[in-house]
């Protein structure tokens, strides 16, 4: 059986710290471009066609900007049913077409949720015409990564 596991950074690059997911993604490509059984992926701001790699893989790994009304910069993951949770309790104020919790609702209901899910998220400074990061965001990356790299080792025994 494949221990697939999926890194998919989301957000929107050109709105500041929106693109945390994105910026982590880029620095975990160029770390780690050879990464047996991981695939990472630009998400972007989400998109019906990404529900195909999302059934494929036995492992999730979300890297996004996400309030949670901390500190800017502050990293939080949630795992499996606490990410479930999470996405649950959203208000739906994407700017977006689709969500998050909509792709992890298409996958439940064709029975192909991936077994082990996190959710890493990044608490946003400002969201913003720009792109480049808050020094908070820039400075939270390399935890970010760290996190990634971790949950990867775990769930690949």
């Amino acid at each position: 059986m494949s221990n697939k596991t999926l890194v998919l950074g989301i957000g929107n690059p050109l709105m500041q710290d929106d693109g945390a997911g994105v910026h982590a993604i880029q620095q975990l490509k160029a770390m780690y471009p050879d990464l047996p059984q991981v695939e990472f992926l630009d998400g972007g701001t989400l998109s019906f066609s990404l529900i195909g790699v999302i059934e494929e893989v036995t492992n999730l790994i979300v890297i996004d900007a996400a309030q949670f009304c901390d500190v800017p910069g502050t990293v939080k993951a949630f795992h499996d049913e606490d990410m479930d949770y999470l996405l649950g309790r959203q208000k739906n104020s994407s700017v977006h077409d689709i969500t998050l919790i909509d792709l992890m609702s298409i996958a439940l209901l064709t029975d192909e949720l991936p077994a082990r899910r996190a959710l890493i998220g990044i608490q946003p400074e400002c969201i913003g015409w720009s792109t480049e990061p808050t020094p908070a965001i820039k400075k939270a990356i390399p935890e970010v990564c760290t996190l990634v790299m971790e949950l990867i080792a775990k769930w690949s025994t």
